[in-house]
């Protein structure tokens, strides 16, 4: 089982998926290989997908309810109308992904590379953005950030840079 690919695996349902990752998580520096994957609408909620390569992938209309993505790379994917709600997204690459329409409620994105990414209609209620990169991210039609919430997140961006033109000692 260890070399079938992994798309097949994932294929075969979250259960089964969570069970591989397990039972490789000791495979050191193992990402998945699920670039360029078609999992549009696919039942992905709660599953292992931390560090995973899903560049480009379509994972429009993807329940990804609470699953783990802490550093999967994103880059271009279509989350269009995805479920995210409460995943984790700590550190994931999502730069120029598509994610409006998205719900992100209750999301971590902490840490997470947003820039370029489109959060359209996207649903940030209770969504961790703490030390993303989001200077070029998209954010018009937010109806459920409010502008105290948009404010926050723009003062932390600020005191990073401030931050980071501090000399060091």
């Amino acid at each position: 089982m260890p070399y079938q690919i992994p798309l097949t695996i994932l294929s075969s349902g979250k259960a089964a998926w969570n069970k591989w990752r397990l039972t490789y998580a000791d495979v050191q520096g193992y990402e998945p290989d699920l670039h360029v994957a078609q999992l549009r609408g696919v039942d992905l909620h709660g599953s292992d997908l931390h560090r995973a390569d899903l560049t480009e992938a379509n994972l429009r209309e993807t329940d990804l309810t609470e699953a783990d993505l802490q550093e999967a790379d994103l880059r271009h994917a279509d989350l269009r109308n995805a479920n995210l709600s409460g995943a984790n997204l700590w550190r994931a690459n999502l730069r120029g992904a598509d994610l409006r329409g998205a719900n992100l409620r209750g999301a971590n994105l902490g840490g997470a590379e947003l820039n370029l990414a489109d959060f359209r209609g996207a649903d940030l209620q209770d969504t961790n953005m703490a030390k993303a990169l989001l200077q070029t991210a998209i954010f018009d039609e937010i109806p459920a950030l409010s502008a105290e919430e948009i404010k926050k997140l723009l003062d932390v961006q600020e005191r990073k840079k401030e931050h980071a033109a501090l000399p060091v000692a």
